[in-house]
C-alpha cells in the first residue's frame, strides 16, 4: 500500500463538522483567532474532535475502539441503508433483464477500521509499523459493512474487493476479512491487491513488471473496467476515499466517513 498519511485540517474539519470543541475561547474553522487571520485549524483540537466524532474508547486489552452510538456510526448507518436499497433495485432488475449486478468495496477503513493504527501513530504513516499492523489481522470491522457484504450475496449481488493492500499481504487480509464476517467470495477471482511484481495486463498503460506508475484512480477505476469487462454491472462501489472511487465503472458510489487520512 499505502496511503501517504497526515491529518488533512480541511478535509477533517468538513468531515466532522459540527463536533463540540474542548477548552475556551478557542476558535473554531473558520473564524480568525485574535493573532491571526489565517490560522490553520489547531491540530490538538481537530484530534479531539476526531476522537468526539468515532467516540473513541480505550478497551481493556489497550486497543482504541470507535462506538456504535458514536455520529461516525450514525453517519455510516444512514449509507448503508441507502445502499442496501440500491443492492435491492440491483436484484431486482436481474431477476427480470439478467442482469450481472456486482459490489465493490475497498478494504481499509471500509470494511476494516484502523482507529487504533492511526491513534497509536498519531496520525502518521510507517511501512514497517503499517505492514506488522495488517499482519495481526485483528482490525474490527467498519460497523455495518461486513453485513451488508453479506446482504448482497444473499440478493445474488456478486461481490468484489478492490484494495491497495499488496498481494504479499492477501493471506493477513483474507483472515481479518473472515474474522469480522466479510466471508464472501476471498478468492483472487475476487479480490483485487496491488501486485507491484506482476501487475495484470489491463494495467499495463501505467504497470510493467520493470515499474508501477498507476495512481490509486487509475489503478482502482482500471480494476473497476476490468470487472466490468467480464459481464458485470457495478451498482454500487464503496470506499473511504474520493480516490476509491473515482474514475467511473460504477453506477452508484458511496463515500464512507474517514477523518484521519487522505489519499489523492
Amino acid at each position: 500500500m499505502r496511503k501517504s498519511l497526515r491529518v488533512a485540517a480541511v478535509g477533517a474539519a468538513c468531515a466532522i463538522a459540527g463536533a463540540a470543541l474542548y477548552g475556551t475561547g478557542v476558535a473554531t474553522a473558520g473564524q480568525s483567532t485574535a493573532n491571526s487571520t489565517h490560522e490553520p485549524y489547531n491540530i490538538g483540537v481537530l484530534v479531539k474532535d476526531i476522537d468526539a466524532y468515532y467516540g473513541t474508547t480505550l478497551d481493556s486489552n489497550g486497543v482504541y475502539q470507535a462506538s456504535s452510538t458514536s455520529r461516525y456510526a450514525e453517519d455510516l448507518a444512514r449509507l448503508e441503508s441507502d445502499a442496501r436499497r440500491q443492492i435491492d433495485k440491483a436484484a431486482h432488475k436481474a431477476r427480470h433483464r439478467g442482469d450481472k449486478p456486482a459490489v465493490v468495496f475497498d478494504i481499509d477503513d471500509t470494511l476494516l477500521l484502523s482507529l487504533d493504527y492511526e491513534k497509536k501513530t498519531n496520525y502518521t504513516y510507517n511501512s514497517a509499523t503499517w505492514a506488522s499492523y495488517v499482519a495481526q489481522a485483528d482490525r474490527p470491522a467498519v460497523f455495518g459493512t461486513p453485513e451488508l457484504v453479506a446482504y448482497a450475496k444473499s440478493k445474488g449481488v456478486e461481490v468484489f474487493y478492490n484494495s491497495g493492500l499488496k498481494e504479499s499481504q492477501r493471506a493477513d487480509a483474507v483472515a481479518n476479512l473472515k474474522k469480522v464476517g466479510a466471508d464472501v467470495n476471498l478468492d483472487s477471482a475476487h479480490m483485487f491487491l496491488k501486485d507491484a511484481a506482476n501487475p495484470p495486463a489491463y494495467l499495463s498503460s501505467c504497470a510493467t513488471a520493470a515499474a508501477w506508475n498507476c495512481t490509486t484512480v487509475q489503478y482502482k477505476a482500471g480494476t473497476r473496467k476490468h470487472i466490468e469487462s467480464l459481464g458485470y454491472d457495478i451498482v454500487a462501489n464503496f470506499g473511504d476515499q474520493y480516490s476509491d472511487l473515482d474514475g467511473g465503472y460504477a453506477d452508484k458510489t458511496y463515500k464512507l466517513p474517514n477523518p484521519t487520512y487522505f489519499v489523492s
